[in-house]
């Protein structure tokens, strides 16, 4: 199994960033007495309790409490948004925060704001494996820092992304350089994470001086107790070793085990146990094995409750803004009513009694409805991720399980085995999260489209993309294309469980008055009267919704013609 860490911690930069802006913060928080600073002091005491749901609710209460023009109060608001997301794994809902920051950016807007969004950004993308988006992120911040040393630490971060992208040539170039600077020298965290990455990458290139870097980055960071570091190097050199010296390497693993543990730093427990399961047998194997299923399991469980808690706080304080404007406009219209009728009859008196009366009616009907929707919307999309992950996870954590419960693991090809099967839990993990993740529906769409479509091409199946580049995506309302992007998806999961096909071919056309799009694949098709599986009935709801039609089209081992029409 591949195994790659490079340590950067998420608050680096944020250290860094804050010597030179607290004369900035100060001036923000310490204003006359408003709902904005009294949210904003309630966000901090919860983010520093590190009770970030409500932390989180708080600094997007402050958000609301801005006026137009407090750009800076409002991107304050937004970054400590995005950064507490990232600390809870939530590295779309960060990703979303952040990028909502920089429409806010203006040419006197703080250059340390700007900086600390960008790098939120590009630490997103590289835990997201997106490292080319990471590196243009990390470039961008460091247009806008403003000391030496908030350049090299960006630059740092530049070289992980390369590391991130088996570029390990170009991620020396930038090391190497910067482990010599006076400054770094000087600041001791800074300088240990570079030599530390600087090994890394020598030791991925075979180099002998990887050893010498990666024990100097270790002695530093024990000097400085910094346990977060030294939790990294334990795990590098665990796995430098684990190819020739077993016994250091299981040594150097369950070092880090224990600093993890000590530190509740969850991403490293799991990383040196990954390192553990490699340098064991028998029945420490085992144990270890069943131990990090538990960890991973628990990993995924909270992570996916903090980003939903995050996306309804969001959700649920933009509805209730919307209903307290639309009910102060309502009560000024209310005032302005009765001020014109006052001198008119009782008769006039109870007919607008009648009239506002039904409003409130129809108001409160609305939102009810609404609220229910909504409801049965979230209710939906928990049901689809809970089968997910039972359909897709479940029987390979219980199959991996037996194996740890009853096979020899001393036996390589066991443990081959058990490796295997671990990465494709962890794999399994990242798809799910990925396929619930937001939908660009902007320029991008066609490109993220293609990229979804074409992720389903394996050594089993080819996927062909029919598209003469006919359809202008730009004139589509974002609601069809969320149908379009959903109902295609719920088509190739089909297929990859059910169909057995060895090809699918996809083609998209449009005429002056709708869209076309069709699907075809050479599996086994249905037998007898069709009765349509869950996923592919929501998805002939989702075409209904948006006024198209869904027909299918199959016959035992013919395959499965499926049309999607929808008006433009």
């Amino acid at each position: 199994m591949k195994l790659i860490k490079v340590h950067f911690p998420i608050f680096i930069l944020t250290l860094v960033l804050t010597i030179s802006s607290c004369e900035k913060k100060i001036d923000i928080i310490t204003e006359t007495k408003t709902n904005y600073t009294n949210y904003l002091a309630l966000a901090d005491e919860h983010f520093n309790n590190q009770t970030y749901d409500s932390a989180f609710y708080y600094y997007n209460k402050s958000r609301l409490e801005c006026k137009a023009d407090e750009n800076e109060k409002i991107i304050y608001a937004y970054l400590k948004m995005a950064v507490t997301q990232q600390i809870q794994g939530d590295y779309s809902g960060s990703e979303t925060s952040a990028t909502e920051a920089i429409p806010f950016f203006t040419k006197t807007t703080n250059s340390y704001y700007k900086c600390a969004v960008y790098n939120n950004l590009g630490i997103n993308y590289e835990r997201l494996n997106e490292y080319d988006d990471a590196i243009y992120n990390y470039n961008q911040a460091i247009k806008y820092a403003e000391i030496g040393l908030q350049k090299d630490v960006l630059s740092n971060n530049i070289a992980v992304a390369y590391i991130g992208k088996t570029n390990y040539e170009k991620a020396l170039n930038i090391l190497y350089p910067l482990s010599l600077k006076k400054d770094i020298a000087n600041n001791p965290g800074n300088h240990a994470r570079i030599l530390d990455n600087l090994g890394y990458s020598y030791y991925k290139l075979d180099n002998p001086k990887a050893v010498e870097y990666i024990e100097q980055s270790k002695l530093i960071r024990q000097n400085i107790n910094d346990d977060f570091g030294i939790t990294t190097s334990f795990l590098h050199l665990s796995e430098l070793y684990s190819n020739n010296n077993t016994k250091l390497a299981h040594k150097y693993a369950n070092l880090a085990y224990l600093k993890a543990t000590e530190t509740n730093n969850v991403n490293d427990r799991l990383l040196s146990l990954n390192l553990l399961i490699k340098n064991s047998n028998g029945e420490k194997l085992k144990k270890t094995t069943l131990l990090y299923l538990k960890i991973n399991d628990s990993i995924i469980k909270a992570r996916q409750k903090a980003k939903n808690q995050f996306a309804k706080i969001k959700y649920d304080s933009k509805k209730d803004r919307e209903e307290n404007l639309k009910l102060k406009a309502q009560k000024a219209e209310n005032a302005l009513q009765l001020e014109k009728v006052k001198n008119r009859n009782l008769s006039l008196y109870i007919v607008i009694g009648l009239v506002f009366g039904s409003i409130f009616f129809l108001y409160y009907y609305l939102t009810t409805k609404g609220r229910r929707e909504k409801t049965a919307a979230v209710y939906e999309s928990e049901t689809r991720i809970s089968k997910k992950l039972h359909d897709e996870l479940a029987n390979e954590v219980y199959h991996t399980i037996v194996l740890a419960e009853t096979k020899d693991l001393s036996s390589s090809e066991n443990k081959e085995i058990l490796l295997s099967n671990l990465d494709t839990i962890y794999s399994g993990t990242r798809n799910i999260s990925r396929q619930n993740s937001t939908i660009d529906t902007g320029e991008n769409f066609k490109d993220e489209l293609k990229e979804m479509l074409s992720s389903y091409n394996g050594n089993e199946v080819s996927v062909i993309i029919k598209d003469n580049n006919d359809i202008n995506w730009s004139k589509i309302q974002s609601e069809k294309k969320i149908a379009v992007y959903r109902v295609l998806q719920e088509l190739l999961v089909n297929m990859k469980k059910h169909s057995q096909c060895s090809f699918v071919v996809i083609g998209f056309e449009e005429n002056d008055k709708q869209v076309q799009i069709q699907y075809s694949d050479n599996g086994i098709g249905f037998s007898g009267k069709m009765n349509l599986r869950n996923g592919l009935k929501n998805a002939e709801n989702r075409i209904l919704n948006i006024k198209g039609t869904l027909t299918f089209e199959s016959e035992p081992n013919k395959g499965l013609k499926v049309k999607i029409t929808f008006p433009k």
